[in-house]
């Protein structure tokens, strides 16, 4: 089989693989919808994971099942199934511990698997580990162009808000109004924030976190966003900040702008840089109680049905992210690249197979 992926670090190109076998509980399926994400970009333009060879990506997908193991009951072949981006291993002993996520069963980052230690979805077949804990059915009436967004657009934005710890009537600044940063405004407003300044100021993503629930804009080309953050508050800062774009110095603005006994919620993926600076006196010298909580979003089943149930129950249409629809797997190459060199005009783009 083919697929598309990284041949080396500033390298993207298609590549010749064995079509992927399937293990007992585990199945291969063939894709339908794949989406491009900002994180395979840090991993091929930015090194962020080290060096990679021959390296099939992506990791948001919905799939049709070709094949299943022998000890798979839930799921059968032609099934359609969305496909979380992170899928853990669920067998795992380490996954018993209450103090290590699923994400992390087998170690930090161990549940993201895919264009990170095995081959991803951009592949006219691809393999999912654990099938009956990882995949879940697309439900009826639920769009391709949807159902894509849910395995970490909106899981993850979600869980932005989630690590935010975020209170009714809070005030939340949302740094980064990207896709995952649309979905992180959307899950401030869902957890009951008062007031949402989302950080941004492409026109598109301003005019979309405004539908999603944001109450205010701060644009990052009329001042630096700490200021105007703290002007919008009474010098007080926000209750809640969620990071979800930017470089290393971003959570230095985030500990800079929330207010003495605040929460940080980080979703941003850190790609390049050994440190990430946390300002002395932002911080009242290491003592103004402000908690930094930084996650990986949570993979599986069950996380993946909650995500679909917020879609069909009308909470949140994750589909407006979608700017772009190309049609074929040929046009991968042609999505990435519209990721990387992002215009005014693009959310997120997907390719229909």
């Amino acid at each position: 089989m083919r697929g598309f992926g990284m041949l080396k670090i500033n390298s993207t190109g298609w590549i010749e693989a064995d079509k992927p076998a399937v293990g007992p509980f585990d199945a291969v399926l063939e894709p339908l919808a794949l989406a491009p994400c900002t994180s395979d970009i840090h991993t091929v333009y930015e090194g962020a994971l080290g060096e990679r060879h021959n390296l099939i990506l992506g990791h948001e997908a919905v799939g049709r099942i070709v094949e299943v193991g022998k000890e798979v009951k839930e799921f059968k072949p032609g099934d359609r199934v969305i496909v979380p981006a992170i899928t853990p291993e669920w067998r795992s002993t380490r996954i018993q511990d209450g103090n290590i996520p699923a994400c992390h069963s087998e170690g930090p980052l161990s549940g993201w698997k895919f264009s990170n230690t095995k081959n991803g979805s951009f592949a006219e077949y691809f393999h999912v580990n654990d099938a009956d804990m990882n995949l879940a059915l697309v439900p009826d009436g639920m769009t391709l162009e949807q159902a894509v967004m849910l395995p970490d657009m909106l899981t993850t934005g979600l869980h932005g808000a989630e690590l935010a710890d975020i209170s009714f009537g809070a005030t939340v600044a949302v740094i980064g109004i990207g896709p995952v940063g649309l979905m992180a405004v959307v899950g401030a407003k869902l957890r009951g924030a008062g007031r949402i300044l989302a950080i941004g100021s492409r026109k598109k993503c301003v005019e979309l976190a405004l539908h999603y629930g944001a109450t205010e804009i701060i644009n990052y080309k009329n001042g630096d966003i700490v200021d105007q953050v703290l002007e919008a508050t009474n010098g007080i800062g926000a209750d809640n900040v969620i990071v979800a774009g930017g470089p290393a110095d971003v959570l230095g603005q985030a500990v800079n702008m929330v207010k003495v006994g605040g929460t940080i919620g980080n979703i941003n993926y850190f790609g390049e840089g050994d440190i990430l600076p946390v300002p002395r006196i932002g911080w009242a010298y290491g003592m103004a109680h402000k908690s930094i909580h930084g996650g990986l979003t949570p993979g599986g089943r069950d996380r993946m049905q909650r995500m679909a149930s917020l879609v069909m129950n009308k909470r949140v249409d994750p589909g407006l992210l979608v700017t772009h629809v190309f049609n074929g797997l040929d046009k991968i190459g042609e999505a990435l690249e519209m990721m990387h060199h992002k215009s005014e005009e693009v959310i997120k783009p997907i390719v229909l197979v």
